[in-house]
């Protein structure tokens, strides 16, 4: 029986030992992963704000239509419905639109997934 318990000893210690060192490395994962996922999560939300139109374009162009309706009078400026909307975006602006909001989902979902694992 004392062979026994030595054994259980031993097997306790090194298991100890092995989950610690294994406890540490996830940790430092978990954090790496988190502030890479952080500044991820920033730079894409700054190329997704430099996606955006620019709302001013349309304004500015309204006021330059009031301007000239005040000087050479109601028939000088064409129909405003024909504005091209601020909305109005390519395929292929609406594709990269998409990927990069999915992108800065899925990043956040990892940097939730990381303070999670830290927490634990």
């Amino acid at each position: 029986k004392d062979d026994n318990s030595k054994f259980w000893a031993t097997y306790k210690k090194v298991s100890a030992e092995y989950d610690d060192d294994f406890l540490g490395r996830a940790n430092d994962d978990m954090g790496i992963i988190l502030t890479f996922a952080g500044l991820f999560s920033a730079v894409n939300s700054t190329f997704i704000i430099g996606m955006q139109p620019n709302p001013g374009d349309t304004t500015n162009l309204l006021l330059l239509y009031l301007i000239k309706i005040s000087v050479e009078g109601p028939n000088s400026v064409p129909d405003i419905s024909t504005l091209s909307s601020s909305t109005g975006y390519s395929s292929e602006a609406a594709w990269t639109q998409t990927l990069s909001y999915a992108s800065l989902a899925l990043s956040l979902l990892a940097a939730f997934g990381a303070v999670l694992g830290k927490q634990w």
